[in-house]
């Protein structure tokens, strides 16, 4: 997936100017161009990369119907092809699109989470589905807003480049040290600012928790903010409608009441948030970034890995 990323991104000056020139054409012969990579993209992936996503399917979402899960691996590649093509060629004519294309709801939860967390801000959360970077920016034209993202890679990094230079601010997962990364956030939300959050990153630093009933990492910093802050969480997806429309969805903001505190407050809090990040991926499972790697995540299978290594070394 990063491999193809790269391909796009190498050249930003070229970019800059097939943007210009796209500038140009009419949406309708976009979203026509668009459609058509899309389905030779299907056709070309079938043999090796969407069999792991199809693999990956199939072992979380169990008794998949042949016919649905095709269905999923088409509407999968067409999102991926979509999102990127809205990333690097449709940035410019974001602000007129939202007003025709966005389709939001409980967006009056915005509000509630900030009349109840006072003077301090609130988090919204989310899973990486949809054209997570046009929600961010959605939430920065409303509020002062940050997020932490991983732009380290040298692919990914012209992609929230473009972002940031239209004030979509951002931390970086993997340059900057984790105490001053929390520091970072902790202050912003302490001045009234909002924090979204992709829940479903991984690093194999993060604590242990659980995700799909297999045993994973999970960034907790949302736990740990919402808990110590004692601001609310307001969840949230975003997914493709149909061409370049979306539909954003703000759910009830949540506090996070557990009965224990330190350690074991934001295991159970975090599992809360992995279970609401579990339902939007089952209810939306065409609109999830990960599906093309999630198998590396789990601490078991890389046991099982592990054992047979010895296994065979030791025979």
């Amino acid at each position: 997936m990063y491999d193809w990323i790269a391909r796009l991104t190498s050249n930003e000056q070229k970019l800059a100017r097939i943007e210009h020139t796209l500038g140009f054409v009419p949406l309708w012969l976009l979203k026509a161009v668009c459609d058509f990579v899309s389905f030779a993209g299907y056709g070309a992936l079938r043999n090796r990369f969407l069999r792991r996503v199809e693999h990956n399917i199939a072992d979380l979402l169990v008794d998949m119907p042949k016919r649905a899960m095709n269905t999923i691996l088409r509407n999968y590649v067409k999102n991926i092809v979509y999102t990127l093509f809205e990333i690097l060629f449709l940035t410019n004519r974001l602000k007129k699109l939202q007003a025709h294309q966005f389709d939001v709801q409980g967006e009056e939860h915005l509000e509630e989470a900030q009349n109840r967390s006072k003077e301090k801000g609130f988090i919204v959360y989310s899973p990486h589905v949809g054209n997570f970077f046009y929600y961010y920016w959605y939430l920065t034209r409303k509020f002062d807003c940050m997020t932490v993202a991983s732009a380290g890679s040298p692919e990914l990094r012209p992609l929230y480049m473009k972002f940031a230079a239209m004030g979509c601010k951002g931390l970086d997962y993997d340059s900057v040290p984790p105490l001053e990364l929390y520091r970072t956030l902790k202050k912003h939300l302490q001045g009234g600012g909002v924090v979204f959050l992709l829940g479903d990153f991984w690093r194999a630093s993060f604590p242990k928790s659980r995700f799909f009933g297999r045993l994973t990492r999970t960034p907790e910093g949302a736990a740990m903010l919402a808990l110590e802050l004692r601001i609310p969480i307001v969840p949230f997806y975003g997914h493709r409608v149909r061409g370049f429309n979306h539909r954003l969805v703000f759910g009830s903001p949540v506090d996070l009441h557990v009965e224990h505190s330190g350690r074991i407050a934001r295991a159970e809090s975090n599992l809360l948030l992995n279970g609401f990040m579990e339902k939007v991926i089952r209810e939306q499972p065409d609109s999830w970034f990960y599906w093309f790697n999630v198998h590396e995540r789990w601490e078991e299978s890389q046991l099982a890995n592990a054992d047979q290594t010895t296994s065979s070394e030791a025979g």
